[in-house]
C-alpha cells in the first residue's frame, strides 16, 4: 500500500508546482485589472494581450463587469416598464465570453471613444450591437406628483 502512496503523493506535487508555475502578473498588468476606468481598460481586460493566470482574472473581471451592468440594466428596464431599455438583447442572448471578446473588438474599432468612462462604452456598444426595435406606442409616463 505504501508503495502506491508516495507515487501519488509525488505526482501531486508536480501538479501543484505546476501550478504554481503560472507566470505571475506584472505590475502594469495588475494595475490595469484594479484600475478599469475607461472604455480602453475595459477593452484591454476583456481581451488580454497576456497568457498564464493574469490573463484569466482580466478575463473574470471583464466578464463580471459585463454581467452586473447587463444586470443592473434589466432591473432599471424591465420588460413593459415605463422606461425603454437602452438595448434588447437578441434570444438566444450571446454567451458572456462572446460578449466580451465583440466589446473589445467594438473598442478598437471606435478610438474615439477609448477615454470616456468603461460602462458608457460599454452601454454605447449594447446599444449598437443590440437595438431595440422601434415600438409604435409611446412610452408609459410616470404619474405626476400631486401639488
Amino acid at each position: 500500500m505504501r508503495r502506491t502512496t508516495i507515487p501519488g503523493a509525488v505526482a501531486l506535487c508536480l501538479a501543484a508546482g505546476a501550478a504554481f508555475a503560472q507566470p505571475a502578473a506584472t505590475r502594469q498588468q495588475e494595475d490595469l485589472i484594479d484600475n478599469v476606468n475607461t472604455v480602453a481598460d475595459l477593452a484591454a481586460v476583456c481581451q488580454p494581450s497576456w497568457g498564464g493566470v493574469p490573463r484569466l482574472e482580466a478575463i473574470a473581471y471583464c466578464q463580471g463587469f459585463l454581467t452586473a451592468a447587463g444586470q443592473y440594466h434589466a432591473l432599471l428596464h424591465p420588460s413593459g416598464g415605463p422606461m425603454r431599455p437602452l438595448f434588447c438583447t437578441p434570444t438566444p442572448a450571446p454567451s458572456i465570453a462572446e460578449s466580451g471578446i465583440a466589446f473589445s473588438n467594438w473598442a478598437r474599432a471606435n478610438p474615439q471613444y477609448a477615454r470616456e468612462p468603461a460602462l458608457d462604452g460599454m452601454l454605447r456598444w449594447a446599444q449598437s450591437a443590440y437595438p431595440c426595435p422601434q415600438s409604435t406606442t409611446p412610452p408609459a409616463r410616470a404619474p405626476r406628483a400631486a401639488r
